[in-house]
């Protein structure tokens, strides 16, 4: 399984609780040398431009510390993208996170969309015609919605649930309905664990999602599938929830 990082994703670029110190510390230790580990090349402007507007583009620039570690984490969105449309799952520890960005806007720690960006980009190189794209961040990734608006080739879902059985158990349904894609993509936010904002989650429930798009992927896409992170926000579990996500979506 490869995890896709860059030393960067250590520095603390604003002040939002995404960037706080400690948080890709707590993963990285979790994860160990139990994994792949591959470093990025950023984003060009090009890639940003599969779904930003240049308005949106120059916005970000004025930040100079924020629109580099930006370019870093779409890249490595748009690695674990390439990867995973090679056959090899993988899963992109990236910060800044991504899924509230859209085309000319942005909000909740996000400035780009990372996941739109690799999608798209799949998409212009003719790599992929369909995507199905699965968020079990505990917000909306409105971003994402945004960004294929119109575009009838990806399907972008966000489960739901009042308790973690019936959580899992969207998500599976809604797979198992789902149609044929290309590639599973994974917005995966860690921020409905138990001890996090969302209250919802075990960490065994992460496991078992994971295992669940690793058996979709293989019955519908040929195993395409790739991940990227978005929220998670308690230091002391994140890690943990990461790596039984990953166990579970390996091979």
């Amino acid at each position: 399984m490869k995890v896709i990082f860059h030393e960067r994703f250590h520095e603390v670029y604003t002040a939002d609780p995404a960037a706080a110190a400690g948080r890709m510390e707590a993963i990285v230790k979790a994860l160990g040398n139990d994994f792949d580990w591959v470093a990025p090349p950023p984003a060009t402007e090009k890639d940003l431009a599969l779904v930003h507007t240049p308005e949106h583009i120059d916005r970000i620039k004025r930040s100079n510390h924020i629109y580099e570690i930006g370019l870093l984490s779409a890249g490595g969105a748009i690695m674990a993208a390439e990867m995973a449309w090679q056959g090899q799952p993988a899963f992109g520890l990236i910060r800044p996170p991504g899924h509230h960005a859209s085309p000319d806007s942005c909000w909740g720690f996000c400035y780009f969309n990372n996941m739109a960006i690799a999608v798209k980009k799949l998409m212009k190189e003719a790599k992929i015609k369909k995507a199905f794209i699965l968020d079990f961040d505990l917000h909306f990734g409105d971003g994402t919605e945004n960004s294929f608006q119109g575009i009838s080739q990806v399907v972008y879902f966000h489960p739901e649930g009042s308790h973690g059985k019936q959580f899992v158990e969207s998500v599976q349904k809604r797979l198992e309905r789902a149609g044929g894609f290309d590639i599973l993509a994974v917005s995966a936010g860690f921020d409905r664990h138990v001890e996090d904002w969302g209250g919802l989650l075990t960490t065994e429930d992460y496991r078992t999602i994971g295992s669940l798009i690793k058996t979709y992927s293989q019955k519908v896409c040929q195993g395409r599938r790739f991940a990227v992170l978005e929220g998670g926000y308690n230091h002391a579990v994140l890690g943990k929830n990461v790596r039984a996500f990953i166990e579970g979506l390996k091979d």
